[in-house]
């Protein structure tokens, strides 16, 4: 892996030990804001910004109740990260104008889960030509603007869409 010095890749080195708990549902006590990068709360799931993204605009729809796969959620949960999905997708339409969408979730250490034990789903805004050198010979992102702006344009995106 190549790497490339940014204030990011540092923060992520210095800081990427596990901590005790679950970290989604710590984010959830912390006052909205550029410090959790909950976007939007709804009454049973939250739609949180990915804070190491793929793309600008990478969200995560995630349940209030930590359980580590959807069939432990109940239906009315698991309706609402759906709605909430689908609501993710107008927001970045209005904000970002992607050609397309990756969508999914990694349940389970074995499918590549970051969080295994907190079930949660990406929304990843994409566009042609969004895989470029960096990202697939030098293992590294580029991204065009910085996480706490695209914290506040996804924010006012869901301000202005509800």
């Amino acid at each position: 892996m190549n790497h490339i010095w940014s204030p990011w890749r540092m923060e992520y080195i210095e800081n990427n030990s596990k901590a005790d708990g679950c970290v989604f549902c710590e984010l959830q006590t912390v006052p909205d804001g550029p410090e959790n990068l909950i976007a939007y709360r709804g009454k049973l799931s939250y739609v949180i910004l990915n804070r190491y993204p793929y793309t600008s605009g990478h969200l995560m729809v995630v349940p209030f109740e930590h359980k580590p796969n959807l069939e432990e959620l109940d239906p009315a949960t698991r309706a609402e990260m759906m709605e909430l999905t689908a609501l993710c997708m107008t927001v970045l339409r209005s904000i970002y104008g992607p050609e397309a969408f990756n969508m999914g979730a990694n349940i389970g250490e074995a499918a590549g889960a970051g969080v295994k034990e907190h079930v949660h789903i990406h929304v990843v805004p994409r566009w042609k030509g969004d895989t470029n050198f960096m990202s697939t010979t030098g293992n590294t992102r580029v991204l065009p603007e910085a996480l706490e702006d695209t914290y506040f344009r996804i924010k006012e995106g869901f301000e202005k869409t509800l």
